[in-house]
Parts: structure tokens; C-alpha cells; sequence
């Protein structure tokens, strides 16, 4: 599985990481947009971020050309409690794919020619993405 690493930088980041660590929800902000910058940065466009139904929710999801990547971030602060990627555990990477179909099938602007799942870890400032990690 190919991984790729980046540090994000600025002003803006260490704004937020300093306000994230009391908060899960703006923790995971914090990730959830570092990683959404990495994958702009690559040429990719959002379709959409956080989107609900009743059974979950789907981090991200982008496309480049006609293939769609729905990718899964995990923020932590520390590996008190392991580390980011080691919670897509094989639960969760089912709940992903079923999204995944709702979301193809409701709500997909275009019929891709392809789908990949990836998962994305952050701690800090450091971003690991595990490309067709499913």
C-alpha cells in the first residue's frame, strides 16, 4: 500500500492545533482539513465532507477526473490510545464500504469509473495517508 507523509506548516495550524487538544470534535476538524488541503494540494476536488445518513458518516469524499477516493481520517493527539490508523479496524471498514454504496447510490453527482478507499491518520502537524488501504 503506498503512503505518503506531510507535515502541514502555518500560523492558521498551530492556531488550531493548540485549541483542538481539549475538544474531540475540533480535534478532528483540525484533521479532517489538513487532509483535505493534502489531497487539493494533488490535483483532487472535494465533493463532499462529512456527509451523514442514518447509518454514518464518510469523512471525505473527492474525485480526480471521473474516479471517486472516499477517505477515512482519524486524529489523535497522542497514542495513549493507539495510533490513528490502527482505529479502521475490520468493523469499520465495513460500515465504510455500505456508506460508501448509500452514497454512490443516492447521492453520486456522475457514475465513477473507479472508487478507492483510503484511510488517513494525523497527529500534530504530521499527515500519513495509506492509499487503497480497503
Amino acid at each position: 500500500m503506498p503512503i505518503a507523509f506531510q507535515r502541514g506548516s502555518g500560523a492558521a495550524n498551530r492556531e488550531q492545533m493548540s485549541t483542538s487538544r481539549f475538544d474531540p470534535r475540533k480535534l478532528g476538524a483540525y484533521g479532517e482539513n489538513l487532509v483535505t488541503q493534502w489531497y487539493l494540494d494533488r490535483g483532487y476536488c472535494v465533493l463532499e465532507r462529512n456527509w451523514r445518513c442514518r447509518s454514518g458518516e464518510l469523512d471525505i469524499i473527492l474525485a480526480k477526473g471521473r474516479n471517486v477516493v472516499i477517505c477515512e481520517v482519524k486524529t489523535r493527539s497522542s497514542e495513549r490510545y493507539g495510533t490513528p490508523l490502527e482505529a479502521v479496524g475490520p468493523a469499520k471498514q465495513r460500515k465504510l464500504r455500505r456508506l460508501a454504496a448509500q452514497w454512490l447510490r443516492e447521492e453520486a453527482p456522475f457514475k465513477p469509473d473507479s472508487v478507492r478507499f483510503d484511510v488517513a491518520g494525523v497527529m500534530g502537524r504530521q499527515i500519513q495517508v495509506v492509499v487503497s488501504a480497503l
